[in-house]
């Protein structure tokens, strides 16, 4: 965002921070443990975060953030401003049009010393140039950033409500209106920038017992088309400024009827960052990829796979072998490969998917027909025949790539001298995180291939039923 937009410009970053736990602690109901503090961890690439003054003890209350203090579609004026209904947007979309809403409304919006704290720059895929995406060469994470969609689903049912109520929405930058190219484009930036945060930050916000005694129809508005239930969803005030470390978790958000309350569920030392775990992490378009790629090898597509296979392509509808996975609901568009532990086997590590369309895609056509007829799918096993085609899929895939690993290493030395300060920025920054995250695809697949070359060399891949083993398919595969 351009330094002419609303909070940008800051004092300091500290000043932020004393005006953000100024503002928290003078709402009502809110309550802040003296025993935590809001930390500048910049140094380390953190950006702020919480951590504890003295000991903290197993089960101790950190903070209580009231319901009313959330950011969401029940606290914020624009559900009243408006003639339709903004839930009907769905949880994502009604957040996002009511985080606009607030952020657009400057010192005016209640929340305006929360906005100063939250980033407005983003390494996230989203953000990222051409020219800069193409530094992650074969990586699969490519595919799954979703920009177009997502600026479709902006375009289609944030940008009329937008462009028909200008003065809850007042253009930015100088901009006459949001109706041209030029307003489009910021509208969508800024859209982005909220859809960021939501992903990166919000919660699923649970229904306190009033509202859910309430009944009726009201639920409706949190269904998706296939009936599942969607939670509205919230910023939370200094709950969302907690880092996150699955490993490191020491703290847990407790929903309670009246307020929201993060405690600790671990002993906590002096000095020690205070760590949340939101769960399952974001898709690739909402968190810097190197928190999701360098220790896996993020997607093996289908694609992939079909090609390596012999497959014309992986449409679905033309391979009656893949049909029969769908039919079983054992499809998947790509799939998850983490980085081997030492002492980890194939069986360990691949998922039990991928194997068996491995099995599937190596039956013989008599097999297969036997397969077919009963509509039952193989149970995923891993002989020579399959680890001859995973040896090949992991070999293409390997060669995608227009770098090699020791090439990957020498370039990232480079990039981070002895002496050279840890925390880049700009595109030297997104240089390395792209570099990472192909030196650790890189990774698992060398580590992979040498596992199949180990477990065919000392024969622990047993002989397919029509007697090809491991080293002979190895042998194919290299005249290939």
């Amino acid at each position: 965002m351009s330094s002419s937009t609303h909070f940008q410009d800051p004092p300091s970053f500290q000043q932020q921070s004393n005006e953000f736990v100024y503002w928290l602690e003078s709402n009502p109901g809110v309550k802040v443990n003296p025993k935590i503090l809001l930390a500048d961890l910049r140094s380390t690439g953190s950006g702020r975060g919480v951590v504890a003054r003295v000991n903290i003890a197993e089960g101790e209350e950190l903070f209580s953030i009231p319901r009313s203090l959330i950011i969401a579609v029940q606290n914020s004026d624009l559900k009243g401003l408006l003639p339709q209904d903004v839930e009907s947007l769905g949880p994502w979309l009604s957040l996002m049009l009511v985080m606009l809403y607030e952020y657009l409304r400057g010192p005016q919006s209640r929340w305006a010393p929360y906005f100063r704290v939250l980033p407005s720059r983003f390494d996230t895929l989203m953000f990222w140039s051409e020219a800069e995406l193409k530094e992650l060469q074969a990586s699969a994470i490519v595919d799954k950033i979703g920009k177009q969609g997502a600026d479709q689903s902006i375009i289609d049912s944030i940008a009329p409500i937008v462009r028909a109520n200008p003065a809850l929405f007042p253009p930015v930058n100088g901009l006459a209106s949001y109706d041209d190219d030029a307003g489009t484009a910021a509208l969508l930036e800024m859209a982005h920038i909220m859809g960021s945060l939501i992903m990166a930050y919000a919660f699923d916000i649970e229904k306190a017992e009033d509202d859910e005694d309430e009944g009726g129809d009201d639920d409706e508005s949190y269904m998706t088309d296939d009936e599942d239930e969607q939670l509205p969803k919230g910023m939370v005030p200094l709950a969302d400024l907690l880092n996150a470390d699955a490993d490191r978790n020491n703290a847990r958000l407790y929903q309670e009827e009246e307020c929201l309350v993060m405690k600790a569920i671990k002993p906590i030392q002096e000095g020690e960052e205070i760590f949340n775990d939101y769960g399952e992490i974001p898709p690739c378009r909402s968190t810097p990829p190197i928190r999701l790629c360098h220790q896996q090898l993020r997607r093996l597509s289908l694609r992939d796979v079909c090609q390596s296979a012999g497959l014309p392509n992986s449409d679905v509808e033309s391979q009656p072998r893949l049909q029969l996975l769908e039919e079983h609901d054992l499809l998947e568009d790509g799939y998850v490969i983490p980085r081997p532990a030492a002492s980890a086997t194939l069986q360990d590590i691949l998922p039990a998917e991928l194997v068996v369309l491995l099995t599937t895609l190596t039956l013989s056509p008599e097999e297969f027909e036997q397969r077919q007829s009963k509509n039952r799918p193989p149970k995923p096993s891993m002989d020579a025949n399959q680890a001859g085609l995973l040896y090949k899929i992991l070999q293409s895939k390997q060669a995608q790539y227009a770098t090699s690993l020791t090439q990957d290493i020498n370039l990232l030395s480079g990039l981070l001298p002895p002496n050279a300060p840890e925390a880049l920025e700009g595109p030297a920054r997104r240089h390395k995180m792209a570099l990472q995250v192909r030196l650790g695809e890189k990774e698992v697949l060398r580590a992979l291939l040498a596992m199949l070359e180990s477990q065919a060399s000392n024969g622990s891949l047993k002989r397919s039923a029509n007697g090809d083993d491991y080293d002979s398919r190895q042998n194919k595969l290299a005249r290939v």
